[in-house]
């Protein structure tokens, strides 16, 4: 009898490799001034949040598809809410880094908001590079 070998992406938990401090903003902040934060912390993505919940995801795609990447006075005039993603896809703590990295590639993106259950609380966000990492950490264990 042969047993099945066990891949580590099957049972490696995103809670274990998500960023569980993600930098927030509003859909009123100004997507300038997000955009200066996003350059200032060299990140790509920023979860949205109104009334402590998650409303969208605003990534660097999206200011730059709003020519919001200067600090003219119209870039310090758009709302993150007129250029965010809103609903964005999100998944919890539990779920397998195999699960996170399908759905990256099925939607075409790059990271997930991690959501409590089942309030919906945002708790982290993870990325390609995390799971990357993670990957990376298999090797060289």
């Amino acid at each position: 009898m042969t047993s099945a070998k066990i891949k580590p992406a099957e049972t490696k938990k995103t809670l274990n490799w998500m960023n569980s401090s993600p930098i927030t903003v509003s859909p009123t902040t100004s997507v300038s001034t997000a955009f200066q934060l996003m350059s200032a912390r060299h990140i790509r993505r920023l979860p949205v949040m109104e009334g402590g919940r998650l409303v969208g995801i605003l990534t660097l795609g999206d200011v730059r598809s709003k020519a919001a990447d200067t600090d003219s006075d119209e870039a310090r005039r758009i709302p993150v809410a007129a250029a965010m993603t809103g609903d964005p896809v999100s998944i919890t703590p539990g779920t397998s880094l195999l699960e996170a990295a399908r759905i990256m590639i099925d939607r075409k993106i790059s990271g997930l908001s991690v959501v409590s259950e089942p309030d919906k609380r945002l708790v982290g966000i993870i990325t390609e590079s995390d799971i990357f990492r993670a990957f990376v950490a298999d090797e060289t264990a």
